[in-house]
């Protein structure tokens, strides 16, 4: 009976998903989670059950101008996501930055808050996303998981293009590098290290996640950044760094807490690299510049 209800649940979600109507990419992953492309979902369906539902989602940035000066300017990242991220919907947007004073004025639309969070900048640079997972953690287990029933983590240095929908909400939601199909680039991969507790065994691994776009149920990102946190401050009491920093750590621990919904490379593509033909991006790009984007 248990088996029947799983049963129906998976194919209610594989129906409301539409997940086969791509035949050009791969759409299930081994172990039954959707791989959410455009075309595979019913946006009109979704926002529909997401609405009666009455949550609350959370976005989580960090803007510290030792890495990222030229964005305090025109806060591009901020200006998009007000406009295209779950519109519609109720949204807190959490900015952590090192100079709160340099964040220019933003009208929010009516149904999202921004909350500015000073931080401290680290000299270091890589001591900038290793503090991530830290911060996130503490704040999640202080703040957030009493204003947000769900919580996304997304870089500064990307622009929206058009509409990201509750197609992203999950439990544990992770997106797939635009490094993984990029045959060329075999230097982005998993950790290697043996002492590093980030180290992924060779020949594990289902797929390389970025790091600029995770997120899912607020107990979930709680579980994921404590734990990454965890693990990066082992390393460094031995003396290790990851090589991708938080992102090995990120990758290490949706290894064995594999997401329950993953995004496509069209949801965050380096414009570094030319995009596949037949793809049909229409959510968001990276870059430090981010006026060097790209459009299908």
């Amino acid at each position: 009976e248990v088996l029947k209800k799983l049963l129906f649940v998976f194919m209610n979600a594989l129906s409301i998903l539409n997940v086969f109507v791509r035949q050009d990419v791969l759409v299930l992953t081994p172990w039954l989670a959707p791989i959410v492309w455009e075309g595979t979902f019913s946006r009109d369906i979704l926002n529909a059950q997401y609405l009666q539902k009455n949550l609350v989602t959370g976005v989580v940035t960090f803007a510290v101008i030792h890495d990222y000066p030229e964005l305090f300017s025109n806060m591009r990242f901020m200006r998009s996501a007000n406009k295209y991220f779950l519109a519609g919907h109720h949204v807190n947007f959490y900015l952590f930055t090192d100079n709160p004073e340099k964040i220019s004025h933003l009208q929010m639309a009516p149904e999202n808050q921004l909350f500015v969070i000073p931080v401290q900048n680290d000299p270091r640079w890589q001591d900038i996303p290793r503090s991530h997972m830290d911060i996130l953690s503490s704040y999640i287990h202080s703040q957030f998981q009493h204003e947000v029933d769900y919580l996304y983590c997304v870089d500064i240095d990307v622009q929206l293009l058009a509409h990201i929908g509750v197609e992203i909400i999950d439990a544990l939601v992770a997106t797939i590098s635009s490094w993984q199909v990029i045959p060329q680039h075999k230097d982005r991969d998993y950790e290697t290290h043996p002492g590093s507790q980030a180290a992924t065994p060779e020949g594990q691994g289902d797929f390389h996640y970025t790091a600029s776009f995770y997120g899912g149920s607020v107990d979930e990102v709680y579980k994921l950044t404590r734990a990454c946190s965890q693990g990066e401050m082992e390393d460094r009491e031995n003396g290790i760094e990851a090589w991708w920093h938080h992102e090995s750590h990120l990758n290490r621990y949706l290894l064995h807490h594999r997401p329950t919904r993953l995004l496509s490379p069209e949801y965050y593509w380096d414009t570094e690299y030319p995009p596949p033909d037949t793809w049909c991006f229409s959510s968001l790009f990276t870059g430090r510049d981010v006026d060097k984007k790209v459009v299908p």
